[in-house]
């Protein structure tokens, strides 16, 4: 059977990388649901790295069956373990090795209060909540004080996105990282600004095509490997 030429890209392909050459697939997946046992009244430093919950260890063994069919060039994770572990389990199934980048790491809130207190210790149920309020409207990180900024955050995050697809040019790379990230990468390509603007699923799916000087959006916060036979794994 024989085909005709290719076609040349229209502009909305180009606009937004359809049937376009030399494109790379950023796929951000957020880690699996984590375990701590008391987040509002334990210390703050045990809520900093908790592990994957039994929820989130079979989570990240269904994103990694999601993507064990579909080449993959690459695996970048953050290096809490929530997020390596859920790398790890997409990166078994391709004799990868997930490269850690510092930089992916979720936004610090609160980290500069003390490490053996809660925030509601350190700032009072008064503060706490009224900041709470704040993100309810506002969804920028900085209405948290003690923590990091907002700019800072997304200046780290977003370099070592544009770092991955830099060094993977026509790849497809799966980053497992956070929440946070995600929403700042996701409001870099869209112009957003908010820090939050959607709440991403654990081992939620959410994909960005780079090409030719273009960013563009594929999918966003898709969980259709969470609900399986047994039931519905889907958790926030």
């Amino acid at each position: 059977m024989t085909h005709g030429p290719a076609r040349t890209p229209a502009i909305f392909d180009r606009a937004f990388l359809t049937d376009v050459e030399d494109v790379t697939e950023v796929v951000l997946v957020r880690h699996g649901e984590q375990y701590i046992a008391d987040p509002r009244h334990g210390p703050f430093g045990e809520t900093i790295d908790p592990p994957l919950s039994e929820r989130g260890q079979r989570q990240a063994q269904l994103v990694g069956e999601r993507f064990s069919t579909v080449r993959v060039d690459a695996v970048y994770a953050s290096p809490l373990r929530r997020a390596l572990d859920t790398g790890l389990a997409i990166a078994k199934h391709h004799r990868l090795a997930p490269t850690i980048l510092h930089d992916l790491r979720e936004v610090e809130v609160f980290r500069d209060i003390p490490a053996d207190q809660s925030a509601l210790e350190f700032l009072g149920v008064g503060l706490l909540t009224g900041i709470r309020e704040r993100m309810l409207r506002e969804k920028k990180w900085d209405v948290y004080p003690y923590s990091e900024p907002s700019y800072d955050f997304r200046k780290r995050t977003i370099n070592a996105i544009e770092t991955i697809i830099a060094e993977n040019e026509g790849k497809r790379v799966i980053v497992a990282c956070h929440g946070g990230v995600i929403n700042s990468y996701l409001a870099y390509v869209i112009g957003s600004p908010f820090d939050m603007f959607f709440r991403p699923a654990h081992t939620s799916v959410n994909i960005i095509a780079s090409g030719h000087g273009v960013r563009a959006l594929h999918a966003l916060n898709d969980v259709h490997h969470l609900q399986t036979a047994e039931g519905s794994f889907l958790s926030h």
